[in-house]
């Protein structure tokens, strides 16, 4: 299959009325298409690396991909491949990201005719951090129907390093180094603050337990940001899921950015294409 494909890019309210930035690649088919909502990581955003090129992969083979920026992930309408916005992003928390995604589901179900897609047919797949926020709305979420895991954590407790918490209680902020920019990005202590205010709400591993959808965990074994060990946890939790190891994949699967689909994708990029496709479709 390899149809042809239309492009929209549009703006929707997200949390404390802050615009969340997406993207939908839909197939031109006579039918009504299932759609993948995609969620990304930490210092991820829509446009990062590979994602562009995955949408188009998904989409010629019959599945509309919607990709989005979380409202606090530092892009903003005018800069969509830069974190500009360094208050922002040190503003963000996972229950922002929570939020954010119900939104742009609701908006999904919403808008369902106008962009042809079936609302039955809801998926997620995610990245990263990403996998968290799409774990706990799944867990809740009846709508989503499939969901896929790309390097996801398992849970967040064990990234609140005691020194971490330590600097946050002293100074009020920490810093996270943007390799590829040089960017020292802010994190502010209400990111520990909300995380343990809302640490019931935010139990993945708990939210992981009541997932009766189907679940598929794609996870490289040479994963330097988030350790195999958390898909393996997953795994473990939700014993319907499916789990592939990818043997010496790393966190991005060999993907980059900036990313030139001519010279750069890897045959890791294309077997997480070609499984998670058949995941969806099958």
């Amino acid at each position: 299959m390899n149809l042809d494909l239309t492009k929209i890019n549009l703006s929707i309210e997200g949390s404390n009325k802050k615009k969340i930035t997406l993207d939908i690649t839909l197939p031109i088919s006579k039918v009504k298409t299932p759609v993948v909502i995609f969620c990304h990581g930490f210092k991820g955003f829509k446009d990062w690396g590979h994602f562009n090129w995955i949408s188009n992969a998904f989409a010629k083979q019959g599945l509309a991909f919607l990709k989005f920026n979380f409202s606090y992930n530092g892009t903003t309408e005018k800069q969509l491949i830069d974190l500009s916005d360094l208050e922002a992003f040190g503003n963000n928390n996972y229950q922002i990201e929570y939020d954010d995604l119900g939104l742009v589901i609701d908006y999904v179900e919403k808008e369902c005719i106008a962009f042809h897609i079936n609302k039955n047919e809801i998926y997620l797949a995610a990245h990263s951090r990403g996998g968290g926020i799409a774990i706990l709305r799944t867990s809740e979420d009846k709508r989503i129907k499939k969901l896929a895991l790309w390097a996801s954590l398992s849970e967040f407790e064990s990234f609140f390093r005691p020194e971490t918490i330590k600097k946050w209680q002293a100074d009020g902020a920490v810093y996270a180094t943007n390799k590829r920019t040089n960017q020292e990005l802010p994190l502010y202590k209400q990111f520990y603050d909300n995380y343990i205010e809302n640490k019931s709400k935010l139990d993945v591993p708990k939210a992981a337990l009541l997932i009766s959808a189907p679940m598929l965990i794609i996870h490289g074994d040479n994963d330097e940001a988030v350790n195999i060990s958390h898909a393996e946890a997953l795994y473990e939790i939700v014993q319907h899921s499916i789990f592939i190891k990818v043997e010496n994949g790393d966190h991005t699967f060999g993907a980059k950015h900036p990313f030139n689909e001519a010279t750069d994708v890897t045959e890791m990029l294309e077997e997480l294409v070609e499984n998670t496709v058949e995941f969806f479709i099958d």
